[in-house]
């Protein structure tokens, strides 16, 4: 095992670590997955959820991708929200980006090649829907705008979507978030964008 295997001491660590804190920690972990939240998240390396939260292991779901899009054809994304709500029930789904996004710092850029550009196309247009205002804002200002845009963008993608529609047609108590989290002090900040009931087709933003 010569590749990597400081990682496998630092598991070895984590996991000795664990037990000597609680000798029952990872039975009963085994025993149920029962979280209340389902995380949709960048996949940037300095965004790490549950400690972002102070969570343990068991108590978020999380989904990750680059600059957090709810992409509506996107079946990974999509898979993963309908077995969080279906299945473990989850109460809350939080929308999570980060300002100094690089997706969306791509996104105010020329197009990029390969698999990433279909990726971006929806914060393009969300950059293209808010033209105005952003236009009107210094580059720095307009990146740290559009990571916010883009937040509020997919929890109205969210509340369009039919898992969540027969969530709340069905009587489940589920709410949308729209969080922002600042690399500079690790300080989160709710854009005050939750939903919890179905909106008309007209009033979703984009």
């Amino acid at each position: 095992m010569r590749l990597l295997s400081h990682l496998f001491e630092n598991n070895r660590r984590w996991a000795a670590g664990c037990v000597a804190h609680d000798p029952d920690f990872f039975n009963d972990l085994c025993a149920i997955q029962q979280p209340d939240y389902l995380w949709i998240g960048c996949s940037d390396s300095r965004v790490p959820a549950n400690q972002i939260v102070g969570l343990p292991p068991g108590e978020l779901f999380v989904h990750r991708n680059v600059a957090n899009v709810v992409h509506t054809g996107d079946t990974n994304c999509l898979s993963v929200l309908q077995f969080a709500v279906d299945t473990l029930r989850i109460r809350h789904v939080i929308v999570c980006g980060h300002y100094g996004c690089g997706g969306v710092q791509a996104a105010l850029g020329p197009r990029v090649p390969g698999p990433l550009e279909q990726w971006l196309t929806p914060i393009r247009d969300v950059a293209g829907t808010h033209r105005r205002e952003l236009d009107a804002l210094a580059p720095g200002a307009r990146e740290v705008r559009l990571c916010e845009l883009n937040v509020i963008s997919q929890v109205h993608t969210l509340a369009g979507l039919r898992t969540v529609r027969n969530a709340w047609s069905g009587g489940h108590a589920l709410a949308l978030h729209g969080w922002i989290y600042d690399l500079h002090n690790g300080l989160l900040r709710d854009l005050e964008v939750t939903i919890d009931a179905p909106v008309p087709d007209g009033e979703r933003r984009g």
